[in-house]
Order: C-alpha cells, then structure tokens, then sequence
C-alpha cells in the first residue's frame, strides 16, 4: 500500500522507487545471511573453563541458577556488574604488583602508619610514651580486618617490654595509652632507642607481625612532649618478610566459576637448615568461615623461586561471592615433621587493598586471565 500511494503522488518515479526498495531488500537479506553465518560460527566461550566436577559443599538456599547460556534471574542475584560496582574506590588501593610486572625486587607492601608522643621530665627522671593510634592499617585476617596491638621496646633491651591493649577487628585503631619508664637518668634515655612493633592478635596461633618503627632518643628533643606520625616498615628480624606469589583468577559468570592459576613464586622465606624449601602451594575455596573445597600443587624440591603453573577452577555461584574467600597458602613440605607454613594470601572482595584490587579486576574483566603479585602474608 506504500508503494501504490507513492505512485499516485509522483508520476514518472515508479522505477526508482521500485529500485531503491529491491535495493534495500537485497542489502536486508544478504546481512542477515551474514550474521547467521558468523552467529553459527562462533566458538563457545562460556564453555571452555567449566571444571571437571561441582562442588560438594552446600552453598545454602539460594535461588536455582539460571541456565547455562541464558541471562540471569530478574532478583539482580547474578548481576556481577552491580556486584563490581559495589566495591567502594575507597576500598581499593594500587597494587604492589601486577601482571605487567616484571622486576626482581620484592613487592613493597603499604603497612601503615602510627601516631606517638616521647617526652621526658628531668624533675622525676621519667620517660614518657604515649602510643596515639595507627592508619590504614594492613588486613591479616581472611574476614578483612586485624586486630593490632603495639609492643614497646628500649633497645638495646629487648628483655622488658610494654604493650597496648588489642583493638578488635580495627584498621584504624585508637589506642591513647601512655607507658612511663621511670628512675631513667636522661644520660641512659639517650643511649636507647625508642621500638614500636605492631601485631595482628591471633587467639590461637602466633601473632602477625604487621610493622615497626625506631626512632633514636639522641636524635629528639625530650624536653616537650612532642608528637610524630611515622610510616610502618617491614619488621627488620625477617618476620614480615616472606616472599611474593604471582596469581591470576579467571571468572566465568556464564559457568559461574573462579579458575585460580599459581604461576609462579620469588624470593620464598627459606625454612630448612640448608638455606632452601621444599614448597607447595594449597588452595582453599571458603564460604563465609566454611572449607568449601582444596587443590594443591606439586612439590618443587630445594627452591626459593619456584614455577608452577597450575591451574584450579573452583564452582562459585554468582550469588555467594560476596560471602566467598580464596585462601592461597604457600607450604614447605617437611618428610620428618610437620609441613610449615611459609605464607599466605586472603582473596576475596574485602581483604588487603592489594587482594581486594585483584578481586576486582578479576569481576571486571570476565573470561580473562587477571595476574597479579602479591606479598606472602604470616
């Protein structure tokens, strides 16, 4: 009816108009022979990291999963955009390292900082600390948090120490105690130099060393109580310091899986008497403080710079992954006693800055692999 009320209205343009239209259909046609063509070429994706077996662990009542191939439920409960989203810039910090990362040195981890005050009375022969607080505190605990406390020293005595009380679950903590040493002559105070470690409370195993700082007395002017903010350094005993581990994590949203690939370790603590390791690296898929699932790798005899190159997928579906940890654990195997642990990693959506950005980054960039360094923790 178009083409006849065209007609009507131009005389003389009916074979243009009849042109212009075949010209369209054509061009229609062949387009749509095209797109079935690259559609009915395309290699399923989606498919290519689905592991060999599902989880075994009850991830609890949650809705059912949308097929495999078709978009996820109108709830909003497999919408890993919303849930990239929702990590916050001010949880996310530039990571020490990446996959584009290249160099030899070790990863310089941000530890912080704290807040003190020295003075000394020269009436009552008194030196007084006073511990303020700490920020940006790293996180040593799978839940993402520490619970810090601050041990002082004089060194060189190492014999008689003062602590803090612990803040609980506090990266930020704000201790306001004050330690006095008294009866020391000002000409002692000057020869000793002030010693602040921060610890992560660990309830049933040993403390997690987080950072210290010294500052030699000689060097202040006590006669006021002054105040100074310093960064936190690794500790200088060796305790912070146990090499790094290069990771990347692949998420399929279409799969709903979380494929983990330990590539490769640098500058490994060395556990053995002769100065080497024998390490293996576990994994730990976590919900919430439930063990989900394990894999582990082979052993790599008497080397502090092993490569593994393994590769983990693990079944997580879009709904627990807030609620999901990956526990990345670096051992030495140990024949004539138990295994030690060398060090670990805590990835999920709110651990350490440099874990969270990984957690990230992974989520953004779905059905890629997302490489990552990150510094052994205690």
């Amino acid at each position: 009816p178009l083409v006849n009320i065209e007609l009507n209205l131009w005389d003389g343009g009916t074979c243009h108009l009849l042109c212009v239209c075949q010209s369209i259909t054509f061009s229609v046609a062949f387009t749509v022979f095209l797109c079935g063509r690259g559609k009915r070429n395309k290699p399923g994706v989606e498919t290519a990291d689905t592991p060999d077996s599902a989880l075994s662990g009850n991830w609890g009542n949650k809705p059912a999963n949308s097929p495999k191939g078709h978009p996820p439920d109108a709830d909003g409960h497999s919408s890993v955009t919303d849930l990239a989203n929702s990590l916050t810039g001010d949880m996310v910090m530039l990571s020490p390292g990446s996959e584009d990362d290249d160099g030899e040195g070790p990863v310089s981890e941000k530890l912080g900082r704290i807040q003190f005050s020295i003075g000394y009375s020269f009436q009552n022969t008194t030196l007084t600390v006073k511990v303020l607080k700490g920020q940006d505190l790293p996180a040593k605990d799978f839940s993402g948090t520490s619970d810090p406390f601050v041990k002082i020293y004089l060194l060189p005595d190492k014999k008689h120490k003062l602590e803090t009380k612990v803040k609980r679950k506090n990266l930020n903590p704000h201790w306001n105690e004050t330690f006095l040493f008294e009866g020391f002559p000002y000409e002692k105070v000057r020869e000793r130099t002030l010693y602040l470690q921060v610890l992560d409370y660990d309830r049933f195993s040993r403390n997690d060393p987080i950072g210290e700082v010294s500052i030699p007395l000689n060097k202040v002017e006590l006669g006021q109580l002054k105040t100074f903010w310093k960064e936190l350094k690794p500790c200088s005993d060796g305790s912070g310091r146990r090499g790094d581990l290069l990771v990347s994590l692949c998420y399929n949203p279409t799969a709903n899986t979380i494929t983990v690939n330990i590539i490769k370790a640098r500058h490994l603590k060395a556990m053995d008497i002769g100065g080497t390791s024998d390490p293996y690296v576990k994994v730990w898929l976590m919900h919430k403080d439930k063990r989900v699932e394990k894999k582990k790798t082979p052993v790599i005899k008497r080397c502090l710079n092993p490569v593994f190159n393994e590769s983990f997928p693990f079944d997580v579906p879009a709904h627990v992954l807030r609620e999901t940890t990956i526990i990345i654990t670096v051992m030495d195997k140990d024949r004539l006693s138990r295994n030690d642990v060398i060090g670990k990693i805590y990835l999920s959506w709110k651990s350490g800055p440099a874990e969270v950005k990984h957690w990230k980054d992974m989520l953004a960039r779905p059905r890629t692999n997302v490489a990552q360094w990150h510094a052994l923790k205690a």
